[in-house]
C-alpha cells in the first residue's frame, strides 16, 4: 500500500480508484450475475454498483454520488411505482423526467440452453420540464430488469409489489 500510495502521490487514508481498472460489463453479465445476484440477495465481493434512488436525483447530479465511471455510471435502484396500486413506473425527478424510447430489448444467456432470455432492457432519454412540455437532453440511461416469471410465485409478488431491484447504466453522450 505504501509503495502505491507513493506512486498515486496520496496519503493512505485518501480514497484510491484502482489505477487501470475499467468496468465494461456486457448486458448478459449485468443481468445474469450482478443483477441476479442483488436480487437473490447474495453478496458481491467488491461493491461497485451503488444501491441509489436514481429519482432523488437529477441525472447531473447522479456522477457526483457514484463509485466510478467518467461518462458512464451504475447503479441499483428499487422501482417505484406512479400511483399506489398501479404497475406503471414513475420516472419523475425534480428538474424533469426520464422518457422510454421504444421497446424493451430481450437479453438472451450464451451459457444457458436454448439461448434462454435471462432479462429486459429499456433504453431511457431525460427531458428538463414537465410531461408535454419537456426539453430533451443529452442524458441517456438503459434500464434493467428480469423478466416477468408467471410460473414463480415469488417473482410474481416481488412484480406485484414494485420491490425489487433494477439495475441503471447511465450514460453522458
Amino acid at each position: 500500500m505504501e509503495v502505491l500510495s507513493k506512486l498515486v502521490g496520496v496519503e493512505e487514508e485518501d480514497e484510491v480508484m484502482l489505477p487501470g481498472f475499467r468496468f465494461h460489463p456486457t448486458d448478459e453479465e449485468l443481468i445474469g450475475f450482478y443483477l441476479r445476484r442483488k436480487v437473490e440477495k447474495k453478496p458481491i465481493a467488491i461493491e461497485i454498483i451503488k444501491q441509489l434512488d436514481i429519482y432523488k436525483y437529477d441525472p447531473w447530479d447522479l456522477p457526483k454520488v457514484s463509485n466510478m465511471g467518467e461518462k458512464e455510471w451504475y447503479f441499483f435502484c428499487t422501482r417505484g411505482r406512479k400511483y399506489r396500486n398501479s404497475i406503471r413506473p414513475n420516472r419523475v425527478t425534480g428538474s424533469g423526467f426520464w422518457k422510454a424510447t421504444g421497446i424493451d430489448k430481450s437479453i438472451f444467456s450464451t451459457l444457458k440452453p436454448n439461448q434462454e432470455c435471462i432479462g429486459l432492457k429499456k433504453s431511457l432519454v431525460y427531458y428538463r420540464g414537465s410531461a408535454g412540455k419537456g426539453t430533451k437532453t443529452d442524458w441517456m440511461m438503459h434500464e434493467f430488469r428480469l423478466p416477468f416469471n408467471t410460473n414463480s410465485p415469488q417473482h410474481y409478488h416481488a412484480v406485484r409489489l414494485l420491490n425489487f431491484p433494477l439495475f441503471f447504466h447511465l450514460i453522458f453522450s
